[in-house]
């Protein structure tokens, strides 16, 4: 009974591997791969699923082979994808509400970036016009010696 079970065992393996590893078309290799570059990796966030060498994004793109090879269509990968993962999950994620702060908010920081420059540069040349010493004849050493004055506090 040992016997038989370890072949039956082994005959399970091997046809778990063979099935993992199906043989893949031209076509169906480049179709993963634009779909593959569609998805972003989970754990880098910043590379695609083709880019990463995270464990997580081999396993995704095991289940995106899986997927493609039992007849899903692209947009079926993606829907399965999104459901489980989120809009994350795509590299470009869809214009929704859940998703302005995403799209508009690079924009808005530029934007409040270049308020607070133009406002700084305006205030900096309204401040340059009341900076000008005073008209009345004073000398510069006058001015140093109000400035020791000033910052020394000498009587």
């Amino acid at each position: 009974m040992t016997m038989r079970g370890a072949i039956l065992l082994t005959f399970a393996c091997c046809a778990s591997l063979a099935l993992a590893q199906t043989p893949a078309g031209p076509d169906l290799d480049a179709r993963l791969k634009h779909l593959e570059t569609e998805l972003r990796c989970l754990v880098c966030q910043n590379q695609t699923l083709a880019d990463s060498n995270a464990p997580l994004a081999e396993d995704l793109r095991k289940e995106v082979r899986a997927l493609a090879v039992s007849g899903k269509s692209d947009a079926e990968i993606k829907q399965y994808l999104v459901a489980r993962y989120g809009d994350f999950v795509l590299y470009q994620p869809p214009l929704q509400s859940n998703t302005w702060l995403l799209w508009i908010g690079p924009f808005a920081l530029l934007a409040g970036g270049a308020a607070i420059w133009f406002a700084i540069v305006r205030r900096r040349r309204r401040g340059s016009d009341d900076d000008e010493p005073p008209s009345s004849g004073t000398s510069a050493d006058e001015a140093v010696a109000r400035a020791r004055q000033i910052i020394y506090e000498e009587p």
